[in-house]
């Protein structure tokens, strides 16, 4: 909320400028670091010293006397070498903050034109959702909740490769290790995810120890591509079932979709064949026709700058034996985003899990789905070269400005301290050396989300007990799952995306430091002091909280330090701005824990409920609520669920 006060004073400012001095200027305003040096600085004094040939601090002088200042300024001062400082009426700003109701701290200033397409989570369909999984998730959810503050259209797809090996692999688990027919696996007991992730790596060993039976692989992909046979069903049914498990999982953690976009059906709708089709035409592709490349039609990047370092450049897009490649899927459904296809998909409404999802005949009636003017994938590090060939399919297609603004968010991956892996029971060589575990779903190695996210709620129940023994039932359930979700999901997002992370749990449910569980404490502590307030009926300590007596209150009444929390409290806005325009969604994370900090070290320093000065009680119940406010709305981001107590 102070960035329209920026705007306003820049205004204000400028139309000075230009009537003084006849120029057309645009001012911009700073924070200044030294709270002496009053709440904003604009150094247009500085910026405009050449063309006028005159002295910077002169300049600002004779703006000053005849700057026109909106309302709520309460002085401007010049200061250094010709800064125009800028001093608010803190009980006016501080009044005003308390009218914005949460959702404001955080939001833009209006709606955004055009719509975005975040994709994100995408978890191969055949087996459990593992803990690296969750940070995919949690990191396109935020950005998800960030940008839809921001007033901008956003629409959430998960891809399901339900074509891709890894189904096929836990196909062949089934019909030829374990020898089970379909309606044999449907009669499988939950949860059905975690007896993909057996056999999934189980076929792996398998496959080891006979190399040719990887032809039933092959035969599997040539099935599930084709869409017909035993082969087809087995891989639909284990791909339905896991997606069901993956979002039971995802819906713990608060996390929802608008549209699951199944590979089977870019297939099956014939996507990929228009896509290969204009790649073709284009001279984007060729058959080679000899090398370890023979029989496959590949896309030649050795004289594509962004490729020439590369040992082999070239990338293949259909194979030999006809299946196609993740990348050339890819492609067709990054056209179809963006509606450069000239096709759609036909949707079906999933009532039980309450979503939309591709089909290849479907409902009349349906949400518009695609046509982005933006889109952003969410996927590893790992996957860099990867998405800059879709980037480059598009661009050879004479689609540059849609491959400019196709998007890779890519994060490093998710490992496990050595404490982490003892207690959950991920016993490997290297762990008791202090050595963190990665994890590997083809070997099994790794620890399943919903296993992670039931020993951190049962260590919230743990800690919580302690605190509080005569907790009912109920209520100790439901603090435990809330204070779970806000140790994962901070986790996950408060290291910058280039690090590789390793989830600890004593870490991530600690109740100080930089936790999500800290940020929870200090929201449940500023809500206390309102109830303390409301409880003691029949006094002047259960007033009303009201802006226009916080407005009128003297300028003494305020400390500089709660000025400070308000202030800060003020600027979140831009810190979501920065955060979604770089893609670094950390800094919202880092943004709720200063704020927090700040919070709690002036908690005890000024006391309220003990207050016996009415006016200094009101300033700081204000500055608090501010506070909560800010930093409630940092939380809905965050995806970090406000508990009762702690």
């Amino acid at each position: 909320m102070l960035k329209p006060w920026k705007h306003e004073l820049s205004a204000t400012l400028k139309a000075a400028i230009l009537q003084r001095f006849g120029l057309d200027h645009e001012p911009v305003a700073e924070v200044p670091k030294h709270r002496e040096l009053g709440d904003l600085a604009f150094p247009a004094a500085l910026h405009l010293a050449r063309a006028l040939k005159r002295k910077p601090r002169e300049i600002a002088e004779e703006l000053r006397g005849g700057w026109s200042l909106p309302r709520g300024v309460r002085a401007v001062r010049v200061e250094g070498a010709g800064y125009l400082n800028v001093f608010l009426d803190r009980s006016r700003f501080a009044a005003r903050a308390l009218t914005l109701d949460t959702a404001a701290f955080a939001a833009g200033p209006g709606t955004v034109p055009g719509k975005v397409i975040v994709e994100h989570t995408n978890i191969n369909p055949n087996k459990a959702a593992h803990i690296g999984h969750l940070r995919n998730a949690v990191l396109g959810d935020l950005l998800v909740r960030a940008l839809r503050a921001l007033g901008q259209e956003v629409e959430v797809q998960n891809y399901i490769d339900d074509t891709g090996v890894q189904v096929a692999d836990v196909v062949v688990g089934f019909l030829d290790l374990e020898h089970r027919s379909v309606a044999e696996v449907v009669a499988i007991a939950e949860p059905f995810d975690y007896r993909c992730w057996d056999l999934y790596s189980k076929v792996g060993r398998w496959y080891e120890e006979d190399a040719a039976r990887q032809t039933l692989r092959r035969d599997t992909l040539h099935s599930l591509e084709s869409g017909a046979g035993e082969r087809s069903d087995m891989g639909r049914l284990i791909a339905r079932r896991v997606v069901t498990r993956h979002l039971a999982t995802m819906r713990r953690l608060g996390i929802e979709y608008d549209l699951l976009t199944q590979e089977s059906d870019i297939l099956g709708l014939h996507f990929f064949t228009d896509a290969f089709e204009r790649l073709k035409a284009a001279g984007a592709i060729a058959l080679e026709a000899e090398g370890k490349n023979a029989g496959c039609w590949v896309m030649p990047l050795s004289e594509t700058p962004e490729f020439s370092g590369l040992e082999d450049p070239d990338k293949v897009i259909v194979r030999s034996d006809g299946t196609v490649t993740y990348v050339g899927k890819d492609i067709a459904y990054q056209l179809w985003k963006f509606g450069l296809l000239g096709k759609d998909f036909a949707y079906r409404y999933w009532k039980e899990e309450g979503l939309w999802t591709t089909a290849r005949e479907g409902a009349e009636d349906h949400p518009s789905f695609g046509g982005a003017e933006r889109v952003i994938n969410v996927i590893d590090a790992r996957q860099s070269y990867l998405q800059k060939i879709v980037r480059a399919g598009l661009a050879a297609l004479g689609h540059a400005d849609a491959a400019e603004r196709s998007i890779h968010f890519a994060y490093e991956m998710v490992s496990l301290s050595p404490r982490t892996a003892q207690a959950l029971g991920v016993a490997l060589p290297g762990v008791a050396e202090g050595k963190s575990v990665e994890m590997s779903g083809r070997k099994g190695i790794g620890v399943k989300a919903d296993d992670l996210l039931d020993r951190l709620e049962e260590k919230a129940r743990e800690e919580i007990q302690a605190r509080h023994r005569d907790l009912p039932h109920d209520e100790l359930l439901l603090l435990s799952r809330q204070i779970a979700i806000a140790a994962v999901r901070y986790f996950m997002v408060k290291t910058g995306t280039t690090r590789v992370i390793a989830f600890d749990l004593d870490e991530a449910l600690s109740f100080e430091g930089d936790s999500g569980p800290y940020l929870q404490y200090s929201l449940v502590r500023a809500r206390n002091i309102e109830r303390k307030l409301a409880s003691a009926s029949g006094s002047a300590l259960a007033e009303p909280l009201e802006a226009e007596r916080v407005a009128a209150l003297p300028a003494e009444v305020w400390a500089d330090e709660l000025w400070d929390l308000v202030l800060a409290a003020a600027q979140i806005d831009e810190a979501v701005e920065r955060a979604t325009a770089s893609l670094e969604l950390s800094i919202i994370a880092r943004q709720a824990l200063e704020l927090a900090q700040r919070f709690n070290a002036v908690y005890h320093h000024h006391p309220v409920v003990q207050e016996e000065n009415a006016d200094l009680r009101l300033a700081r119940r204000a500055a608090f609520a501010v506070f909560a406010k800010a930093e409630r709305s940092l939380a809905d981001l965050l995806g970090i669920p406000e508990p009762e107590r702690m």
